[in-house]
């Protein structure tokens, strides 16, 4: 919903005037309570947000950001009476026109010419203050806090189903469209292109064209175009939340190297994926990953980037590693995006208490199916593109 600045003479019509989503302060409400009995429990009289994760997740899909990767512009107070916003008066009226209205937040705020940091620090004086980053004279829990965030509700699952099916949805149109011979900029910029008009912001995007991957593994885009075949692997954020996905186009027939490579990443991933349970501790799962690298005659692929992350409302919550003792839990969100040489494999899934929910599923691309203890996994295969620049 978009707010138009209008003359007293022209009051504001009911169509312009944004409903309360009721669901939407329930889930405020029980959050703010969660923050209330961790203040109690350690005997703290407020917490500061200022971190856009947990502002994110507090204000259940707001945020706190100007801009991608910029300073945070807002802060909220959590007290056991209240939750205050706390930011200057040039951008209050939009927080709270499009964000927070009628979602039970109070608002402090102070001129655009003084620091923020001035408010901050009155807001804690006096007080036993807990804070999400370092600040001064308040002390840091965000270790302490991030569990709450890795713990989502349904009506947050529901929107990160939502997320994920229009990521895979313009990965996949991406792949399909780009012209042959576009560069890896301009195939990133179609991309930017078709999730930015579903307000989608593009976290992180890769484009690798023609085995660069192999080279780079964290290669972003660049000015070398798609002669043969290219890996685009993207993650995605909305109202605060972020999934990854990551898909493989060949213009022509692939290479015999191509298949091989993908097919081991395809196998890598779906063993993580298959093996990805509730209880279950990482490490247990990893033996099973590595094992299939070495089967497949290349033990060491591994040590060239990273496997999986818990993604939520950061794009990387925790890095999963070879004996990192974090035990799955249900509620998790695992990205598995394993890559072998010129091929990356990537997708996003929750693990349920039965298994686990690919979160951005294939909606038009080519399947393969792979067998891991006698269950078949479904994982998408390589797009063959008629229209080859050779």
């Amino acid at each position: 919903m978009s707010s138009t600045a209008l003359s007293p003479d022209h009051p504001v019509s009911s169509g312009e005037i944004q409903a309360i989503d009721i669901g939407r302060v329930e889930e405020i409400e029980r959050k703010h309570a969660l923050l209330v009995e961790y203040l109690r429990l350690n005997n703290f009289d407020a917490l500061l947000i200022q971190h856009p994760a947990n502002y994110a997740w507090l204000t259940a899909g707001g945020t706190n950001l100007r801009e991608a990767g910029g300073e945070p512009i807002a802060a909220i107070l959590v007290t056991a009476e209240a939750r205050v916003v706390l930011c200057n008066n040039v951008d209050s009226g939009q927080i709270f026109d499009l964000d927070l209205m009628g979602l039970g937040f109070l608002l402090k705020e102070r001129p655009w010419t003084e620091d923020r940091l001035v408010l901050l620090n009155d807001v804690c004086r006096g007080r036993r203050t807990a804070c999400d980053i370092e600040f001064p004279e308040t002390i840091n829990v965000s270790k302490n806090l991030q569990p709450f965030r890795m713990h989502l509700a349904e009506e947050e699952l529901k929107r990160l189903r939502e997320l994920g099916m229009e990521v895979s949805h313009s990965l996949e149109a991406t792949g399909r469209n780009f012209f042959p011979g576009a560069s890896e900029a301009e195939i990133a910029g179609h991309l930017a292109h078709r999730l930015m008009k579903n307000k989608i912001q593009p976290v992180q995007i890769q484009v690798m064209a023609d085995g660069q991957g192999w080279r780079y593994r964290h290669w972003g885009y660049g000015e070398d175009r798609v002669e043969r075949h290219c890996v685009i692997s993207v993650i995605g954020r909305r109202h605060g939340l972020h999934v990854g996905a990551s898909r493989t186009v060949c213009m022509g027939a692939p290479s015999t190297e191509l298949e091989r490579v993908h097919e081991i990443a395809t196998l890598v991933q779906s063993t993580g994926i298959y093996f990805s349970r509730p209880g279950w501790e990482f490490d247990e799962t990893w033996r099973r990953v590595a094992r299939i690298y070495e089967k497949f005659g290349v033990p060491d692929e591994w040590r060239s980037a990273e496997q999986a992350q818990l993604m939520g409302y950061q794009s990387n919550e925790r890095n999963l590693v070879p004996g990192f003792g974090l035990k799955l839990e249900r509620g998790h969100i695992v990205h598995w995006h394993p890559s072998v040489r010129s091929s990356k494999v990537g997708d996003s899934f929750l693990i349920t208490e039965t298994g686990i929910e690919n979160l951005t599923p294939v909606e038009n691309w080519p399947v393969i199916s792979v067998s891991v203890k006698g269950s078949k996994v479904d994982r998408p295969g390589i797009l063959i593109r008629k229209d080859s620049t050779q």
